[in-house]
């Protein structure tokens, strides 16, 4: 496609004030592949960003912390009071540092007026228990086979140590959080997916945020763990991007972020450089057509699509392996992952 042609950008840090400055931030190139000068910003922009400094960090200068803070301003101003839910998964909850980082921008997006909602699921987590509780751990086209005893795990896990876990890491960074689960307040239903026979697996079919939005309103993190009510009492596994995807439409969010362990989008899976930074529903579309999107990207771009169908302003697919990429993905002109947008 002609549209996507490999272009190196060379964007400099803005320094807009004011609704002209929310007026003009700009829309992105489609693909970006100046990796080093990326990478450097998002070093600085760590920095500069969440306050984070150690030996590696320490090389940047004041200018390139202070270009950071002028350039993020903008963003700042146009996010505050919005909704931004996030999906929390993959190397981002295994590695402590990377989890030190998600939690600590979650608190500084709080701070700053920014209302963050965490959804996460917790896969590594619920095997680790299966195997201590002597539980074969059993798959079927990619989905957990979740019989009775696996689906009183996945609650336990998720629910509790998973979800206060963070809870109480977020408090310890100075924010306020409550963890809550599809069932509280009957904030998840789903359908059992008998069809597919994999046991108490869910599709979600409605979304109560009334408690989550009162949450927010009163300056809380809500942390949402992916289980889910079938509305007569019994826990149903769901997927964590679905859940969050159903949240941000419910709540009319002005963002759906999904945290992966892939860079964002990719033109060829095997090389980083040719992610998208850009993309239409549109071009979407077009990219699985011709075999460009496929396997696990596929259910993760239709999330993305269905919440901006239900009135989502932007999704994103970023990579959580890379440190404050929630920051440097709000709040930086290049970001860090594929933006997708109606």
């Amino acid at each position: 496609m002609g549209s996507f042609a490999l272009k190196p950008q060379s964007i400099a840090p803005r320094q807009l004030l004011g609704q002209n400055g929310l007026n003009a931030v700009p829309s992105r190139a489609k693909i970006s592949i100046n990796r080093r000068r990326i990478q450097t910003r998002i070093n600085a922009a760590s920095v500069a960003l969440a306050g984070s400094i150690d030996n590696t960090e320490t090389k940047f200068s004041a200018y390139d912390r202070v270009s950071v803070l002028s350039e993020a301003l903008p963003y700042l101003q146009r996010f505050r009071g919005k909704t931004i839910v996030i999906k929390y998964g993959g190397a981002a909850m295994k590695d402590p540092s990377l989890k030190a980082g998600v939690v600590s921008d979650l608190v500084l997006l709080a701070t700053v007026g920014i209302r963050p909602v965490l959804v996460h699921g917790g896969g590594p987590e619920i095997n680790i228990w299966l195997s201590k509780l002597g539980i074969e751990a059993n798959f079927k086209n990619g989905l957990r086979v979740t019989d009775g005893d696996t689906m009183d795990v996945v609650e336990m896990v998720l629910g509790a140590r998973v979800n206060k876990s963070l809870v109480t890491l977020i408090q310890m960074s100075g924010g306020m959080a409550v963890g809550l689960c599809g069932k509280d307040a009957d904030t998840i239903i789903a359908r059992q997916m008998v069809e597919k026979d994999i046991g108490f697996v869910g599709e979600v079919t409605s979304v109560n945020c009334r408690l989550i939005d009162e949450l927010v309103k009163s300056s809380y993190i809500p942390v949402v763990a992916s289980v889910a009510s079938d509305g007569n009492g019994q826990a149903l596994n769901v997927n964590a991007d679905t859940a969050a995807g159903e949240i941000a439409a419910a709540l009319k969010a002005e963002k759906l972020i999904l945290m992966t362990d892939v860079p964002g989008v990719l033109k060829d899976k095997d090389d980083p450089s040719t992610k998208y930074n850009a993309l239409s529903i549109r071009d979407c579309k077009e990219l699985i057509q011709e075999g460009i999107i496929a396997g696990g990207m596929i259910p993760k771009i239709d999330c993305c699509i269905r919440c901006l169908s239900q009135g989502v302003n932007a999704t994103h697919i970023i990579d959580g392996r890379q440190p404050h990429s929630l920051l440097l993905e709000l709040l930086t002109t290049e970001g860090i992952g594929s933006m997708i947008t109606g």
